[in-house]
């Protein structure tokens, strides 16, 4: 099965595209298949996050609406710190985990 990811950023051009890509290098050293996908957070409404199993933002987002996706907020990964980024990608492993998607 593959794990559908969303990632945003402002102006989704560098950040999100940065943080789709480490994990999905991550995840697929974990074992995982999945793909990712960036955005522009304005961009995001609760029929885009339908379609997706997680939602990674760079921060932490109030949505204006109610999901069921999975929300991790992924930032810490753009420090390109492995010790900041650890916590980021086991959560997202845990999301999988959980929501039995592996």
């Amino acid at each position: 099965m593959t794990v559908r990811i969303l990632a945003a950023c402002g102006a989704g051009v560098n950040s999100s595209h940065q943080i789709a890509s480490a994990i999905t290098s991550e995840m697929k050293k974990r074992g995982y298949n999945v793909k990712a996908d960036a955005v522009m957070i304005k961009d995001v409404n609760a029929e885009m996050l339908k379609k997706y199993d997680i939602f990674t933002p760079i921060s932490k987002t109030d949505l204006d609406f109610q999901t069921d996706t999975a929300i991790v907020p992924a930032g810490p990964i753009l420090y390109r710190v492995p010790s900041m980024a650890k916590p980021v990608y086991d959560n997202v492993e845990k999301v999988i985990k959980e929501k039995h998607l592996k």
